[in-house]
């Protein structure tokens, strides 16, 4: 089996390249496994370096190395090629998908990750815009998707880092407006109205803090879907904090929940469409799951985090 390990050097507050490297000669190098490194020349390569690695048709391990954003790039060129199993090695700020695993900081070990367990996971597919992308945790529309696919420019500024980028970003976005018209269709049931933002879940965490459905399985062949009904100004910080720690069950008038396997949504205007934490653009976007469409490879002796739920599908398109 091959090993390729697809570094993003922008990822989290510095370059890890240097450490990536020195960690996997030490320990793959002990081994005499063979591997190879590849660093990111911008948004987008790794898709490429990961897909053009996959065609050569041998066994292959990529692990990607940096946030969920990179997780998200070597999924999209990884993805329905059958010989490739995909990993992370975290090195972002956020590092969401690893906490759907009862010990994230396993994913740092490459020990146990030499020595892992393969599982296999859904994935979101993403249609808008004329483009089709996948996702392995979250897709959103909305106020959050513009707060959040926009922080990465406002980080650029002099002065301002993480937490002050989320919030000029905030700012920014509120002034622009908290909601907007979409048309929410679940094959026969139709949702029609202003939203303050839609969220299709896959895994449970996303914006490294936000975890809107605790219960959802990326395992299940369903998606869990969240809508956020008009809020004003003065609500909308109690709103998106309860959003924000996943109690929705306890606001039935403001939150609406339903599983399905697939919905479309359509808006007025363009809408920006977060996937993973890359932004499209499109009118009008479709999502539905693809089942175990993930070779996921676990460290040794980690699980994934199991929640007791009670499952409701809502017809597909």
């Amino acid at each position: 089996m091959k090993h390729l390990f697809l570094v993003n050097p922008a990822a989290g507050l510095c370059d890890r390249t240097a450490q990536i490297k020195a960690a996997a000669n030490a320990v793959l190098g002990s081994r005499s496994i063979p591997y190879a490194i590849a660093v990111s020349r911008g948004p987008g390569d790794l898709t490429e370096r990961a897909r053009t690695a996959c065609a050569a048709g041998e066994d292959i391990r990529l692990y990607a190395c940096g946030g969920d954003g990179t997780l998200n790039e070597v999924i999209n060129g990884a993805v329905g090629f059958e010989n490739a199993v995909i990993t992370h090695y975290p090195a972002g700020s956020g590092n969401d998908f690893v906490k759907l695993f009862d010990a994230p900081d396993a994913f740092r070990d490459l020990e146990r990750l030499l020595d892992g367990v393969e599982t296999h996971l859904d994935l979101i597919c993403c249609q808008a815009g004329g483009q089709r992308r996948y996702a392995a945790n979250v897709c959103s529309l909305g106020l959050d998707a513009r707060i959040g696919t926009e922080i990465a420019a406002y980080r650029r500024l002099p002065v301002v880092g993480g937490s002050g980028a989320y919030l000029l970003s905030t700012v920014v976005n509120v002034f622009r407006g908290i909601h907007q018209p979409y048309t929410v269709d679940f094959g026969s049931r139709r949702i029609r109205g202003d939203q303050t933002l839609i969220c299709v879940c896959n895994g449970s965490w996303y914006g490294g803090s936000f975890h809107p459905v605790p219960d959802a399985r990326p395992d299940d062949g369903l998606l869990d879907v969240l809508m956020v009904k008009p809020v004003g100004l003065l609500r909308l910080a109690t709103a998106i904090g309860r959003y924000k720690q996943g109690e929705y069950r306890s606001f039935p008038n403001l939150i609406t929940h339903c599983r399905t396997d697939r919905l479309r949504v359509t808006c007025d205007a363009d809408s920006v469409v977060n996937v993973d934490g890359e932004a499209l653009t499109a009118r009008e976007v479709s999502f539905s799951v693809v089942p175990h469409g993930l070779r996921f490879l676990m460290p040794a002796g980690v699980r994934l985090l199991s929640k007791e739920r009670n499952q409701e599908l809502i017809g597909v398109i």
